[in-house]
């Protein structure tokens, strides 16, 4: 008399269907990741609790009343790139540091940024201590 049953069980666990979603998962965050990084304006951000490294090349004021400042020398917004050429002329590593009262529109700093960007200097955004 046989008592032995005919259905057996394997414990054995088969990973290949395991292994072949972490493959596509892969793939996937592989193709999607340089889709995520937008092209951007290189700055380095100061912390608000910590001082800047930088050497203070040339400082940019921007007044809630939309006043060109670069240096305490008050400039035109026509006149900007080209004193911030002038002085910054035969620098190492030309940098400018941003200072923008509260209240003045984001056009005025990105456009401050884009001059930085384009004569490729380092732009620093001077932020108050907290």
């Amino acid at each position: 008399m046989n008592l032995r049953g005919r259905n057996k069980i394997s414990p054995e666990f088969s990973m290949s269907s395991m292994t072949d979603i972490v493959f596509l998962l892969l793939i996937f965050f592989m193709l999607t990741s340089p889709v995520i990084t937008p092209e951007a304006l290189d700055l380095i951000l100061p912390k608000a609790k910590g001082k800047t490294t930088n050497v203070q090349n040339v400082a940019v004021s921007i007044t809630k009343d939309l006043q060109f400042y670069v240096n305490d020398e008050r400039v035109s917004q026509s006149a900007l790139e080209t004193n911030l050429r002038s002085k910054l002329a035969g620098k190492e590593t030309p940098t400018i540091i941003l200072r923008a009262e509260e209240g003045v529109p984001i056009e005025k700093a990105v456009k401050v940024m884009d001059i930085a960007n384009q004569n490729n200097y380092k732009i620093v955004l001077a932020v108050k201590p907290e």
